[in-house]
């Protein structure tokens, strides 16, 4: 079947690298995997690369650190393919979702469960690579992961389920560093729910009148006009708690100094979003990927200087 002429309102972009360079056959699944859209995968990365660092004196492990990367491409690409077999009807009753594989027919329900039982295959065996308190910690993200698509049918928060699944990574990444889940670790993980909050509640407010419609829930809905204080405040708790990590983590002072412009970035994201504008809400929403490398950098940094 050949790809189907992607409208202005559809989400997936046009002319990426995958219409330029990838077989005909292809296309499908790793758009279903989003592998054109990679800021999905960077935002399951990072938790799980600031935990590495936070847990690691000096550089951290450039084999953990690919290790994790490799994994974020496959767990983000199945649990991509879970939440649009779930969604099927709904996507398909959406301009921005329409053209999708599956509510677009290219691929089915029955293949789209293969491809996914093949990345978590995949998945598997990097999680393997770790120490067995790592795997067994690893293993305990899967419910998680299969419960959050159906969230959004019965709760207004659905944010928060997606927060401990994108976030599991801070648990687990100092897990293959030190064999357990140390204080620094939860408290990050905290902070990354807040975090997912905050752009995860961004990001849906470009669907808001989809999903009134359709009768699906979310954060957008739920804060509607009294969003950018709850930003303010998911994000300052967010910040809160990744500085307390890093206290808790004996980090020096550069890691405090270089949190700060990560701070203001955040400021800047709740102050200036316009959440009636779909393309001001995307753009926001993928900013978080330069928040990511702030907070790396300042972890890195506090530990060298230590």
């Amino acid at each position: 079947m050949t790809d189907p002429v992607n409208s202005a309102a559809s989400d997936i972009p046009a002319g990426s690298w995958i219409d330029r360079l990838a077989p005909e056959g292809t296309r499908p699944y790793l758009r279903l995997a989003r592998l054109d859209r990679p800021i999905g995968t960077w935002l399951l990365l990072f938790p799980c690369w600031w935990s590495v660092a936070l847990a690691t004196p000096g550089w951290p492990d450039p084999w953990l650190l690919a290790l994790f990367a490799i994994g974020a491409v496959l767990m983000r690409g199945a649990g991509c393919t879970l939440n649009d077999i779930a969604d099927r009807d709904f996507d398909g009753r959406v301009a921005r979702t329409a053209a999708r594989p599956i509510p677009s027919g290219q691929v089915t329900v029955t293949q789209a469960v293969a491809f996914m039982g093949g990345l978590l295959l995949l998945a598997l065996l990097v999680l393997l690579q770790f120490n067995r308190f790592a795997v067994a910690v690893g293993a305990a993200s899967l419910l998680v992961v299969a419960v959050y698509p159906f969230m959004k049918r019965i709760t207004y928060w659905p944010q928060i389920v997606l927060g401990l699944a994108f976030n599991w990574g801070a648990l687990l990444g100092w897990a293959a560093v030190r064999g357990d889940v140390g204080v620094p670790a939860m408290v990050l993980y905290a902070a990354g729910i807040l975090w997912t909050l905050g752009y995860d509640t961004i990001y849906a407010h470009q669907d808001k009148e989809d999903d009134v419609r359709i009768g699906v829930k979310s954060t957008a809905l739920r804060l509607g006009a009294a969003t950018r204080p709850w930003l303010f405040g998911f994000y300052a708790g967010a910040m809160t708690l990744i500085a307390t990590a890093g206290i808790l983590a004996d980090l020096a002072w550069p890691f405090f100094a270089i949190l700060l412009p990560a701070a203001g970035h955040l400021v800047w994201q709740a102050a200036t979003v316009d959440v009636d504008d779909p393309r001001d809400c995307l753009d926001k929403f993928k900013s978080n990927r330069h928040f990511g490398w702030i907070v790396l950098a300042a972890m890195i940094a506090g530990h060298m200087a230590g």
